[in-house]
């Protein structure tokens, strides 16, 4: 499913436009991005706000885990899972 990426919340985890079934937020699977507010922490939210940030993106559920949709997610047929870890 096709979906707009409107905040980056941190280097794993966004928040899409429009919900993907009760959430509209949305954690890459595979991927344990540094913590916010460490500089690390704040690197990695800055790659993903890069790669996806204000764009719209594919995302192929794979589950749930603390209210949000776990997924692979895909920019112009690209992993961005992959491209992230």
């Amino acid at each position: 499913m096709r979906r707009f990426v409107k905040r980056i919340i941190d280097g794993d985890t966004f928040v899409v436009a429009r919900k993907i079934g009760n959430t509209d937020r949305v954690r890459l699977a595979g991927v344990n991005a540094p913590e916010r507010g460490t500089a690390a922490g704040t690197n990695a939210t800055n790659r993903l706000r890069g790669l996806i940030g204000g764009q719209t993106v594919t995302v192929i559920p794979r589950g749930m885990s603390y209210g949000r949709v776990v997924a692979d997610v895909r920019q112009n047929r690209r992993s961005v899972n992959k491209r992230i870890r």
